[in-house]
């Protein structure tokens, strides 16, 4: 297993929600669990990760989700099982409308 941690800038997002999870952990899949931090300008990011050696790939994505969505003052915990891109820019997706309530 691999951790990898992140703190990437973003837009602020102005909401106050309680924590929510999204996706699970499973062969191919990824959990993300979204809460608030008090560091408004920042998004924290923690990956746990059973594929070694990707953070580049992991920057990338998560460069991209974090300008794609206003998540600065929010901190992600992903625990994944060999998700894909695409399947992580779907959870983060669907975890930042669940956070929003949308």
């Amino acid at each position: 297993m691999e951790k990898l941690k992140f703190e990437l800038q973003s837009a602020p997002l102005s909401t106050e929600q309680a924590a929510v999870i999204c996706g699970v952990v499973g062969s191919g899949n990824l959990e993300v669990l979204v809460s608030q931090h008090d560091q408004a300008d920042i998004c924290q990011i923690e990956v746990t990760t059973s594929a070694v050696g990707f953070q580049h790939v992991w920057q990338s994505v998560l460069n991209e989700f974090t300008q794609r969505h206003a998540v600065a003052g929010l901190k992600f915990q992903l625990n994944d099982m060999g998700a894909t891109p695409a399947v992580v820019n779907l959870r983060l997706s669907q975890a930042i409308s669940m956070f929003k309530g949308v």
